[in-house]
C-alpha cells in the first residue's frame, strides 16, 4: 500500500471567555491507501473537530494536510468544494438525507451534480443497494426506512462517487447494539470492495478493535493505542 493521507501539526484552537481554548495541539499521522483507521478519545476531546479539519470543511490554525500529494488547505474554497465532491465522502451519525427524495434519489444526487448521465447514475445506485441488502426499499422515502436502512442508505450515497477517503464521525452512533454492527460490518465490506480508506471517529471499542488500526485522541494529540 501507498501513502494516501498526511496530516502534519495540525492545531487549532476555539475562542473563550477566559482565553484561548486549545482543541488540537500537534495532530499528526498517516493513512495509507485502503486503510480502515479508528479514532477513539473521551467525549470534547476533539475528534469532530478535528475530522472536519481533514474534510476540508473547517480550516486548521496552522499545520498541513494533503491527500494525494496535494496539500489541501491551500486550494481556494471551489477546488476544496471539488474536491469534496470527488475524493471525500462523508458518514455522519445522523444520516442526513434528503426526506422528499427516495432512497435510490438520495444517493444519486452526488453523481448528478457531477454531471454524471442520470441512467449511468441509477445504474451505480442501485447497485450499491443491492449491495448493501437495500434493493427492496429504493423508492422508500427516508421516513418510511429504519434507522439502519437509513444509515446504509447514507453509506451508499457517500460512497457513490468512489472517493479515496470515507471520513465517518460515530456512524453508528444512534443505532442499537445490533443494528450498529450490521451497519459497521456493510461499511467495512463496502470500502474494502471499492478500495476507499476510511477514517472513522467511534466510541465504540468493539468497532475500532476490529479495525486496521487504531489511534486515540488525547490531549490535543494522537497516538497509537
Amino acid at each position: 500500500m501507498s501513502e494516501l493521507f498526511r496530516v502534519e501539526d495540525v492545531r487549532k484552537h476555539f475562542a473563550a471567555p477566559a482565553g484561548e481554548l486549545p482543541i488540537l495541539q500537534g495532530v499528526s499521522f498517516t493513512l495509507q491507501e485502503g486503510e480502515f483507521l479508528a479514532i477513539v478519545g473521551e467525549s470534547g476531546s476533539g475528534k469532530s473537530t478535528m475530522l472536519q479539519i481533514l474534510g476540508t470543511l473547517d480550516h486548521p490554525d496552522s499545520g498541513t494536510i494533503h491527500l494525494d500529494g496535494e496539500p489541501i488547505h491551500q486550494l481556494t474554497s471551489n477546488r476544496q468544494a471539488l474536491l469534496r465532491n470527488q475524493k471525500i465522502g462523508f458518514v455522519y451519525q445522523a444520516h442526513h438525507l434528503i426526506p422528499e427524495l427516495t432512497a435510490l434519489e438520495n444517493i444519486t444526487l452526488p453523481l448528478l451534480v457531477q454531471g454524471m448521465a442520470a441512467t449511468d447514475a441509477q445504474v451505480r445506485g442501485r447497485e450499491l443497494l443491492a449491495r448493501l441488502h437495500l434493493s427492496a426499499r429504493e423508492a422508500h422515502i427516508p421516513a418510511k426506512l429504519s434507522g439502519g436502512e437509513a444509515q446504509r442508505v447514507a453509506v451508499a450515497r457517500a460512497l457513490a462517487a468512489k472517493p479515496r477517503l470515507l471520513l465517518a464521525d460515530e456512524p453508528t452512533g444512534n443505532l442499537d447494539e445490533h443494528t450498529a454492527q450490521e451497519v459497521f460490518t456493510l461499511l467495512r465490506q463496502l470500502c474494502r470492495e471499492e478500495q476507499a480508506a476510511v477514517i472513522m471517529v467511534t466510541h465504540s471499542m468493539a468497532m475500532a478493535d476490529a479495525c486496521d488500526r487504531m489511534l486515540t485522541l488525547r490531549d490535543g494529540v494522537v497516538c497509537e493505542r
